[in-house]
């Protein structure tokens, strides 16, 4: 028996001051990011969608809203796939205007391994685990879509990859609205693909943006 699980990272958020809005409530979608969304939920629209997940996070749940209704759903509200914790949450971050300015912020970039300025990588890679393995369980036998956020998506690949949690956050594969497919044979994982339904979007937007 095979299940898929697509984990997905939300669409782009309305965020014109800059700041790393982590947690914080009232952060929503953009307009680009409500179009990322529609295009994901097109693009799995012909799929066998039976469970539907998200983070309580205003984006995490906008982003889902339309995968669900394509697929006649409710969606699941699981807390333990939501942002990362992380010190700088509402600030800019950055040696310019940014926190790293200020030296009472320096203390908590000393330890990139652990991290010293946000939630342990250990314990995200945990919650993720757990999170998918339920989704899984609920969708058996069909497709779940589970959205999340950039760090916690990337932290579960690295760790069902089998690869050291700490990394360079430039070199994620984890672009907005895209989808990390988990396939499941039974309970064992099977494979990992990756790929960016709206891609297109994004690229013309940072084209329009360059122009």
């Amino acid at each position: 028996m095979r299940t898929v699980v697509h984990v997905m990272r939300h669409g782009e958020v309305h965020n014109p001051t800059g700041v790393l809005y982590g947690r914080l409530p009232d952060f929503h979608l953009s307009e680009l990011g409500r179009d990322m969304a529609q295009t994901v939920a097109d693009h799995l629209a012909v799929r066998d969608v039976t469970h539907v997940v998200a983070s309580s996070l205003d984006r995490a749940q906008e982003t889902a809203t339309p995968i669900a209704a394509a697929h006649d759903l409710a969606i699941h509200t699981d807390d333990r796939v939501i942002e990362a914790g992380n010190y700088f949450e509402g600030r800019t971050f950055g040696v310019g205007d940014g926190s790293l300015r200020h030296p009472e912020h320096w203390p908590k970039l000393v330890n990139p391994f652990r991290p010293s300025w946000g939630e342990p990588y250990q314990e995200i890679a945990a919650r993720m685990v757990a999170a998918v393995a339920d989704a899984r369980a609920a969708a058996r036998g069909h497709e779940a879509v589970v959205v999340s956020h950039q760090l916690p998506v990337w932290t579960l690949r690295n760790r069902l990859e089998g690869r050291r949690l700490w990394h360079d956050p430039r070199k994620r594969q984890c672009a907005l609205a895209s989808l990390t497919t988990l396939s499941f044979l039974g309970d064992e994982l099977e494979s990992i693909t990756y790929s960016e339904p709206a891609g297109a979007l994004l690229a013309h937007a940072a084209r329009k943006a360059g122009a």
